[in-house]
């Protein structure tokens, strides 16, 4: 058996590539591809099936089977199949992939990252949970149906296990829909949801995704003037919020040196009352004045800084 694995690049993870290794798989028609993934999850950047070298797999075979280098295939299943595991092991003949080149002894050549990623599987008619705490999800990879003859086997039959090929078509864009920009969501195993891809068989959902830490935005007003926080998609979420002055560079324009040169001025009640005005919606208003905050530092100039993101409404 000829197994070729280059190991191409090794980095620190760094957001938002989230690579931790990058991979090559090179396996002999007939031979079982196997990819791995020491650290994080696969994610499967090209899948190529041919032959465009004449000296890879050419052991024992005649000039004619390997003389045709100029033949290659996408293979779009190996991404389905593999996405979102740490481990996935075919054997190739098995696949069903389209001969584009008869006569020619071909290969398969693929190559993959290593990525940062949680991975979620939840058996037939259960339900599961993705959570990312303060972050966000990003769905990168889902799959109803089965792959995998010994997920979610326990005490079945091999009858119902034995279809590893099979997927519901529209799993990724229903998981990314109910899930994407929210800091969770639950997902639920049933093909009430994502139709049945394989009658008889029984299945799985199975789902790779990121948390990302949430896009912030920051909103500055000087004293006098309104706050106006707007999300455009989805509801506010209050990070931090301060009425006072922390710097002698902002809201300036005007202003003796006396009123702008305490630079450790902080309303105790700022964040529960931004918070109390503001959290959940979509929009709102809030006036930066001693009347609502009271007055922290009396004679210095103040402004109101709010940090804060748009989330996806529960």
């Amino acid at each position: 058996m000829f197994f070729l694995k280059l190991s191409l690049l090794t980095l620190l993870v760094a957001a938002p590539d989230l690579l931790v290794t990058a991979e090559n798989v090179i396996t002999c028609y007939g031979n079982v591809q196997h990819l791995r993934c020491e650290t994080g999850l696969i994610r499967v950047k090209s899948a190529i099936y041919g032959r465009t070298d004449c000296s890879i797999c050419s052991i024992g075979r005649p000039p004619a089977q390997i003389q045709n280098t100029n033949c290659s295939m996408k293979i779009p299943l190996i991404s389905k199949r593999c996405d979102g595991h740490r481990v996935c092991e075919f054997k190739t003949d098995v696949i069903g992939s389209p001969d584009p080149c008869v006569g020619t002894f071909k290969y398969y050549n693929t190559t993959y990252d290593c990525i940062q990623a949680r991975a979620s599987v939840t058996c037939e008619d259960g339900y599961s949970t993705l959570d990312c705490g303060n972050d966000v999800i990003q769905i990168f990879n889902a799959n109803y149906g089965r792959t995998d003859n010994k997920i979610c086997s326990e005490g079945l039959p091999s009858s119902l296990t034995v279809n590893t090929n099979c997927y519901a078509p529209d799993t990724l864009t229903s998981v990314a829909t109910r899930c994407n920009g929210r800091s969770s969501c639950t997902v639920q195993a049933s093909y009430t949801i994502f139709t049945d891809p394989c009658i008889g068989i029984s299945k799985y959902l199975a789902v790779s995704y990121f948390c990302l830490p949430q896009p912030v935005q920051t909103s500055v007003t000087c004293e006098g003037d309104n706050a106006v926080l707007t999300c455009g998609a989805g509801i506010l979420k209050i990070q931090a919020a301060n009425y006072g002055r922390t710097d002698s560079t902002t809201c300036i324009t005007g202003r003796p040196v006396n009123q702008i040169t305490k630079n450790d001025c902080y309303a105790t009640s700022t964040l529960a009352e931004v918070i109390n005005r503001c959290e959940g919606k979509t929009t709102c208003t809030v006036p930066a004045t001693n009347g609502v905050f009271s007055d922290p530092c009396v004679y210095t100039y103040k402004f109101l800084t709010i940090v804060y993101s748009c989330v996806v409404s529960p």
